[in-house]
């Protein structure tokens, strides 16, 4: 018996190094730890998690997702925010309190869509895909999470980057990468044993996409409607200004 707990025990630890090693190889040189050197890509992900920390205060990595996803957004280094997050019952609402939160930070409503049905990362990434048609992204999480949600989207077919929260130290977060290095494990099983699907997909929303280059978002400037007086009165303006003919344009262009 202890010869058989032996050799569970070390193909246990085989089998966990293992699949960290292969998850942090294939998607370590997708990270980008510094905010400022984050690649512009036309979708910014902001994966949900609890407002509130069970010992009581704020969750320090739900602060640290809004204050890099509003950087990246008004620093146009994303166009559009898609914040993801569980919204399993009435009384629990994280992408509700995420958009909340965005918007006292000056971030419009037509620059983010909220997806109610992120459950989970690879529920996220999925409806990312089949749900909101997005095929460029970065994702926007801890350095402990990107690791895993960036596998995730590789295997998916996501053109995706990671872009890292402020720094904590290994030890203030520790207990959330002890929690990764189990998960990364779960991840291969799910993905490659057990072919995981979305808990729930529903039908399609077209994110605000520019028709003239798929896949870029249209900028809110361009997005936000003018209130209707100003835009009649400008339709008026360019009906008297429009040019008879090639010689009254000629004439137009002596009144200026």
């Amino acid at each position: 018996m202890a010869i058989v707990g032996a050799m569970a025990l070390v193909l246990i630890v085989v089998v966990t190094v293992s699949a960290n090693y292969w998850v942090w190889r294939k998607t370590h040189a997708s990270i980008t730890l510094e905010s400022s050197q984050c690649v512009h890509e036309p979708v910014g992900l902001v994966f949900g998690t609890s407002y509130g920390l069970r010992g009581g205060g704020e969750n320090p990595w739900y602060r640290a997702r809004l204050d890099l996803a509003a950087s990246l957004w008004k620093s146009g280094q994303v166009d559009h925010l898609l914040v993801s997050g569980d919204n399993h019952t009435r009384y629990y609402n994280e992408p509700i309190r995420m958009w909340r939160d965005l918007r006292r930070q000056q971030i419009p409503d037509a620059a983010m869509t909220l997806d109610y049905a992120g459950f989970s990362t690879f529920d996220t990434l999925a409806r990312s895909r089949d749900v909101f048609g997005v095929s460029r992204v970065t994702l926007i999480s801890q350095r402990w999470h990107l690791p895993r949600a960036l596998f995730i989207a590789q295997y998916l077919g996501l053109e995706a980057r990671g872009c890292a929260t402020r720094k904590r130290s290994v030890f203030n977060d520790r207990w959330m990468w002890a929690r990764e290095i189990l998960a990364r494990v779960q991840l291969l099983a799910d993905l490659y044993l057990f072919d995981r699907h979305p808990y729930f997909l529903g039908p399609s929303i077209v994110l605000p996409t520019d028709a003239e280059t798929p896949g870029n978002i249209i900028p809110v400037y361009r997005r936000v409607p003018m209130p209707a007086p100003v835009e009649h009165a400008l339709e008026d303006l360019r009906a008297l200004r429009k040019p008879d003919n090639d010689q009254d344009l000629k004439q137009s262009w002596h009144v200026f």
